[in-house]
């Protein structure tokens, strides 16, 4: 219920703006369009309200919308929940355990990482969504969860009652000819007949709101199964064992970087309690409020707080000696797909919001990970090197940079090159 009022109240009414986005927008119209065709065609063409089935269908279908809408507002408009500004911990010792951020001007607490579109460090981070224009963190982990499971379901609904009202509606009226196949759009055989007559401008609006609702289905469908994987069981298994999506990235890294160097010793992820229930009570709970503060977490037995922010301080520091320093011999715009780099170039884009970054001749890259013709790194400004500052980074295309003489010779592939990932 607090949840709830948050939304209705808006504290604080710049969050209105994040309605201002190709992304909500054309969720949210998504949602209108299939959810009213569906109720239309099943109220004036399939099933009238005036059968039991049909009422129970109608309640259904608005059952369907009100919990995605509020899963969907949810998720948007309570965010994620961000670092303080300024935070620190406590313990003005336990700081050498963490990373410090520059522009909130504040420490990242635990599982905290920095959202370059929401401008702030966001607690307990698994990514940023356009569909929401807000991140999926430590408050609205459960109600994007939700959402992304009801969106389809309430479309397959519609898809199912959309098909049949054309079937309904057109059956026994296609004349099959030797060369033609003629679609009668008289009003439909029905007793009593309908109030609207199915006409072809209701024929058109419910393929167009089918095609929506089918895509939807195939698009949500398309990112559970994606990475090779069944993501939809991959998700569940992630918040089963009290993970995020960066975290269970910062979980492979860690074996990856044991296995590289060949240590001895065993990565251990600290917030999985050893129970599927109370991981699971992480993330859902009844009232809808997350358990905790965001900022503290329960730990397994031989962990501490910062056993997952020392991990990646390491994972940091491998990746400042696996990175290659290139140096730019071409100039690039910083185009998304530039036509003068290739075809092949053009067409492999790296499909993601990361940036993009300017390149001029003469200019060095620190690289860290890169595709078969695309790199990602960061630029060398003035000293920045020697100090192991990056101030601006993003992908670039490969063939328009060459790696330095010192680098040449140790031959270090940057991280993703030697594992597609």
């Amino acid at each position: 219920m607090g949840t709830f009022c948050s939304v209705i109240k808006f504290e604080n009414l710049q969050e209105l703006k994040r309605l201002c986005h190709w992304g909500p927008i054309i969720a949210l119209g998504v949602i209108a369009i299939c959810s009213t065709m569906a109720m239309i065609d099943s109220v004036l063409w399939y099933w009238p309200l005036h059968t039991t089935g049909g009422s129970v269908n109608f309640i259904m279908l608005i059952n369907w919308t009100v919990m995605i809408l509020y899963n969907y507002f949810n998720a948007m408009f309570v965010g994620p929940g961000f670092v303080p500004l300024g935070w620190k911990p406590e313990n003005s010792q336990d700081s050498m355990y963490l990373q410090y951020c520059q522009v909130c001007q504040a420490y990242k607490a635990p599982r905290s990482h920095h959202c370059r579109k929401c401008n702030r460090c966001v607690l307990k981070m698994d990514h940023h969504c356009p569909w929401i224009n807000n991140c999926c963190g430590y408050q609205n982990h459960a109600s994007f969860t939700l959402f992304l499971l009801l969106a389809p379901l309430g479309c397959i609904h519609a898809a199912f009652i959309f098909v049949m009202t054309m079937y309904t509606q057109l059956y026994n009226r296609l004349s099959f000819g030797w060369n033609t196949v003629k679609i009668d759009m008289s009003a439909a055989r029905r007793d009593p007949l309908p109030i609207i007559p199915f006409g072809l401008a209701a024929f058109a609006a419910t393929l167009f709101a089918l095609g929506l609702a089918l895509g939807t289905t195939i698009a949500v469908g398309m990112f559970f199964l994606s990475s090779n994987k069944h993501y939809l069981i991959e998700l569940i298994k992630i918040i089963l064992r009290n993970q995020t999506s960066i975290e269970s990235w910062i979980e492979e890294k860690a074996k990856d970087r044991i296995q590289y160097y060949q240590l001895d010793e065993v990565f251990v992820f600290p917030y999985d309690t050893g129970s599927r229930w109370k991981n699971f009570k992480q993330v859902f709970t009844w009232s809808g409020v997350p358990e905790g503060d965001g900022l503290e977490w329960p730990v397994r037995e031989g962990c501490h707080q910062y056993s997952l922010t020392i991990e990646q301080l390491k994972q940091k520091a491998d990746k400042r000696v696996r990175s290659v320093r290139y140096k730019v011999i071409e100039d690039y715009s910083g185009a998304c797909c530039p036509l003068n780099k290739g075809i092949k170039t053009f067409f492999t884009s790296p499909c993601t919001e990361e940036p993009r970054i300017r390149l001029q001749k003469g200019e060095f890259i620190l690289a860290t990970r890169g595709l078969r013709y695309w790199l990602y790194g960061d630029k060398i400004l003035d000293d920045s090197f020697i100090e192991g500052v990056s101030r601006i980074r993003g992908w670039f295309p490969r063939n328009c940079v060459e790696k330095c003489p010192c680098d040449a010779e140790t031959e270090q592939a940057p991280e993703g090159e030697k594992k597609n990932r």
